[in-house]
């Protein structure tokens, strides 16, 4: 039996109707930009294995730390216990975040990492004797799948069954020169009508949301509001983190800077799963207390697991180099050339690039999982190109380390497909 039929027995994949689409691709082998097909035909990843391998596939650097780390230490419970490349990485990370960083908690995934940051806004606010119970989320963001994050974020495709088991969320447009001082007048009259705790947000790009953007002035506005009124806010920064809008974090193109921020996906560059969530001292201290029922009783089995950490500092490292920052500045000169080639075409609506992040939306009417979506996935992997296309929209998310003919390929697959529309 090949892989293919061998999947279909036992496996349940994410985001699919398995009746309408039953087959999934094998993949054997990946390394650099390239995934190596049970078919014997080779792909390049244009979206980094969904934004975590940006330093490529299997790369050499980060298997010498993680075969080391291996020898040493493999896993340890993280409650009263600790280890260095757990310190060491606490130590890179807050080197490298936000001036307002302080403190580092270790989770699994996206998902928990925006779990642990509504609980922390949520618990901040109980353990100061205000019983706050509502967050502030932009319409359309998402956050994850567990149900705090599933709460806050807004695309009903994932959400649709699990509304009525919701935390209390207000949504508010993402801001724009036109919707600007409307959101700001929502806000202000959700503070005086609600308990507000919290405000999670994507900054500068919500990835789900077809690499939605907007600009960092208006978004510096709201939190500005949050500041004044102890709403804390929270950056969810486990797409955008690590260098992908052209800076380390989305957070650095904006001055005031959040409360919290979660980070994973590039966090350990694909290689296994981890996140982090940040906060502020102040945040911290307001769990310190003689009696137990303040501490953050929050807990996953693999938090800070060794091996895990050991990977993200050897991706901060990468991350940090010489060449990968080259090579990031490459690849934002190179999608502004493609995107000056193409932008003006009949069966492209609109383009938006921030950092190595590159989105065109295609003037054709379609569903986001609908039949016409998948006809465009197929025409990119008959091509020998991996790109997921969110509905009408396609995106260019590629590993740092892909090369310029590689990069060049895409872009002819995306001019193929303008032709044939």
């Amino acid at each position: 039996m090949t892989l293919q039929e061998r999947d279909k027995k036992h496996l349940w994949h994410p985001l699919t109707q398995h009746k309408i689409h039953p087959e999934a691709l094998p993949i054997v082998k990946a390394k650099g930009a390239v995934l190596y097909g049970e078919d014997d035909k080779t792909y390049i990843d244009g979206i980094a294995s969904w934004y975590t391998a940006m330093y490529g596939h299997c790369n050499e650097y980060i298997l010498e730390k993680v075969q080391q780390q291996m020898q040493q230490l493999d896993q340890i419970v993280f409650a009263g216990f600790t280890h260095e490349p757990a310190i060491k990485l606490s130590e890179a990370l807050i080197n490298i975040l936000p001036d307002n960083q302080e403190k580092i908690f270790f989770s699994d995934n996206g998902s928990t990492a925006n779990e642990v940051g509504i609980k922390m806004a949520l618990q901040y606010h109980f353990n100061r004797g205000e019983k706050r119970n509502t967050i502030i989320a932009f319409e359309d963001g998402f956050h994850g799948d567990t149900f705090g994050a599933m709460s806050a974020s807004g695309l009903s495709v994932y959400n649709g069954p699990f509304e009525d088991f919701f935390i209390n969320v207000i949504r508010i447009p993402t801001p724009s020169f036109d919707t600007i001082d409307s959101i700001i007048k929502q806000i202000q009259e959700c503070i005086t009508t609600n308990e507000v705790a919290a405000f999670i947000y994507e900054p500068l790009v919500q990835g789900a949301n077809a690499m939605h953007m907007y600009e960092a002035r208006y978004l510096d506005q709201i939190l500005g509001i949050c500041k004044e009124n102890n709403i804390i806010t929270i950056a969810d920064e486990v797409m955008t983190g690590f260098g992908k809008t052209g800076k380390t974090f989305a957070s650095d193109y904006i001055e005031t800077k959040p409360d919290i921020i979660s980070l994973s996906k590039s966090l350990t560059a694909g290689f296994v799963p981890m996140a982090v969530t940040s906060c502020t001292q102040e945040i911290y201290n307001t769990f310190l207390d003689d009696s137990i029922g303040k501490a953050f009783f929050h807990a996953h089995t693999y938090s800070a697991n060794p091996i895990a950490c050991s990977v993200a500092l050897a991706a901060i490292e990468l991350l940090q180099s010489e060449e990968i920052q080259s090579n990031i500045n490459r690849i934002i000169k190179s999608h502004k050339q493609f995107d000056a080639r193409i932008k003006d075409h009949s069966k492209v609506k609109v383009t938006r690039q921030q950092g190595v992040i590159y989105a065109l939306d295609l003037d054709i009417e379609m569903d986001r999982y609908g039949k016409k979506r998948y006809e465009i996935f197929d025409h990119f992997m008959q091509r020998g190109v991996a790109l997921r296309p969110l509905g009408s929209t396609v995106y260019i998310l590629a590993p740092y380390v892909i090369t310029q003919e590689q990069l060049e390929k895409i872009y002819s697959t995306i001019d193929e497909l303008l032709e044939t529309l």
